[in-house]
């Protein structure tokens, strides 16, 4: 594991790495979010690929994709998210198939010199926290053979539960804040702030080419609330059930999928 980091970057989710686990990946909607997510990677990447993980987070994803026969170099720019993340996979007995590296997403381009990649994924907002994604989207390209696939799921532009949510709470600025494209200021479990930024559809699609093409958009958490309204999931569960099967539609459905809590995007990398 790689135990250097630029100074540039601080670690700001080191404070939620120890609860993210309890809080958010053992929760209902944690889960049947992750599950929609499952779906998509399934059908992406194939055993004996080998693909980049940016923000792996605690090393669910990547666990879950090393148990499937896919190689992962596993990235976060968070020491302690990558110490609990080494732990699941030497606990899972991954660790021949998922290489741990202590790297921000704006940093991979240090990954160059090595055979091409078969492909990448991010989940839940990881790159949202990203300010210049062009770069990030050239430095990703460098990595990635043509044709692979990058599956990045970010924190949608326009979540209509959110919007519901708190204006019914009174709470108008915490309803509209994804529409600040300059970005917001947010504050983690363990304090630290972190800017957020929640680009359009047609802003990432411009951001990427043309050294990726958009080929497919999915809503995962349209009829499924934001995680924050797990205790609302617990006291119903069969609304719960009832929401993750409409997702499946919904999720689907244009102008409708930008709507949900996150929006997993496939591109695809060009001849260029």
């Amino acid at each position: 594991m790689s135990a250097t980091r630029s100074p540039a970057y601080s670690a700001p989710f080191d404070g939620a790495a120890d609860r993210y686990d309890e809080i958010f990946t053992a929760s209902r909607i944690g889960q049947v979010q992750r599950a929609s997510v499952w779906t998509e990677l399934d059908k992406t990447f194939h055993a004996g690929e080998r693909v980049l993980e940016i923000g792996c987070g605690t090393g669910v994803d990547a666990c879950y994709m090393a148990e499937r026969g896919v190689q992962v170099v596993a990235c976060d720019s968070s020491p302690r998210m990558i110490a609990v993340a080494t732990r699941r996979m030497k606990n899972n007995h991954q660790l021949g198939r998922v290489l741990p590296q202590l790297l921000a997403a704006e940093e991979i381009a240090s990954l160059r010199g090595g055979r091409l990649l078969d492909g990448a994924f991010s989940n839940f907002g990881a790159l949202n926290c990203v300010e210049d994604l062009r770069s990030l989207a050239r430095n990703l390209a460098t990595l990635l053979r043509t044709g692979a696939s990058a599956l990045l799921c970010w924190m949608g532009p326009c979540c209509m539960w959110e919007i519901l949510w708190y204006f019914a709470q009174a709470k108008p600025a915490k309803a509209l804040r994804r529409f600040h494209r300059r970005g917001i200021a947010a504050r983690l479990d363990g304090g630290a702030l972190v800017s957020v930024y929640y680009p359009s559809l047609r802003t990432l699609a411009r951001t990427f080419a043309p050294e990726f093409s958009l080929k497919s958009v999915k809503g995962i958490g349209v009829a499924v609330p934001p995680s924050y309204l797990e205790p609302l999931a617990n006291r119903y569960p069969a609304l719960l059930r009832a929401a993750v099967l409409a997702d499946f539609p919904l999720g689907r459905c244009p102008g409708i999928r930008m709507l949900a809590d996150h929006v997993l995007i496939r591109f695809e990398r060009q001849d260029v």
